[in-house]
C-alpha cells in the first residue's frame, strides 16, 4: 500500500506541478546557467547508491555530485536559490526518485556515503527501508542550514550534534511507522512548510 502510495502520489504530483517545474527550471538556467538540476549521490535502501535530484540552488562546484560536504556554506547560494530552499521548491525534481523506487514520500533522509561510514552500524537498520523526501528529522531540522552556519566548526557540529539526533529520530521512526503516520507525516510538512513561506512574507 505504501509503494502504491507512493507512486500515485509521485506521478500525479508531477502531472499538476509540470507548469511550475518548467518555470523553475528556465528561471534556473536563465539566471544562473546549467545544470537545472543538481545530482548527487546517496545512499538508499540496502546501502545501494543512487542519484538523488534537486533543482540547483547553488553556484556549479565540482566535486559536489560525488558527495562533497560543505556545511552551512551560505556563499555559493543563488538569490533564486535562496528562494527555492526557503519554499522548499528545490526538492520537488525527487517526486521523479520516488516514481522509480529510489525513495519514498516518508522515510529516513538519504545521506551522502561519507557519513553513512561515520556511524555504519545505526545506518545498517535505518536502510532497512527505502529514504524519504520528508520524515519527522526533517520537520525537527528544517533550521539545519542556519545551525550549521553559525556554528564554528560546522562539519564537526553535523557529525557530532546533528547526526547523531536524526539517526535516533530515524529509529524510532523505524519502530512506530505506520500508513497512517506517513501521512500525516507528509501532511504536517506541507503544513510547517507553508507557514514558513507565510512568514518570510510578512
Amino acid at each position: 500500500m505504501k509503494r502504491t502510495l507512493d507512486v500515485v502520489v509521485a506521478l500525479g504530483g508531477m502531472i499538476i506541478l509540470a507548469p511550475l517545474l518548467g518555470v523553475v527550471a528556465l528561471t534556473i538556467l536563465l539566471t544562473s546557467g546549467r545544470p537545472a538540476v543538481f545530482k548527487q549521490v546517496r545512499v538508499g535502501k540496502k546501502g545501494r547508491l543512487f542519484l538523488i535530484r534537486k533543482f540547483r540552488t547553488m553556484s556549479v562546484l565540482s566535486g559536489t555530485e560525488a558527495g562533497a560536504f560543505e556545511p552551512g556554506n551560505m556563499a555559493r547560494i543563488t538569490p533564486f536559490g535562496k528562494f527555492l530552499r526557503s519554499t522548499k521548491f528545490d526538492e520537488l525534481p525527487q517526486l521523479w526518485n520516488v516514481l522509480r523506487g529510489d525513495m519514498s514520500l516518508v522515510g529516513p533522509r538519504p545521506e551522502v556515503p561519507k557519513w553513512v561510514i561515520v556511524r555504519s552500524d545505526h545506518w545498517k537498520q535505518v536502510l532497512s527501508i527505502r529514504p524519504g523526501v520528508t520524515d519527522p528529522a526533517s520537520i525537527a531540522f528544517r533550521d539545519e542550514e542556519t545551525i550549521l552556519a553559525r556554528s564554528s566548526d560546522p562539519e564537526a557540529t553535523y557529525r557530532e550534534t546533528i547526526l547523531p539526533q536524526k539517526l535516533a529520530i530515524y529509529e524510532k521512526y523505524l519502530r512506530t511507522r505506520t500508513l497512517l503516520g506517513d501521512i500525516r507525516i507528509f501532511a504536517e510538512t506541507f503544513l510547517r512548510v507553508s507557514v514558513d513561506i507565510a512568514r518570510r512574507k510578512r
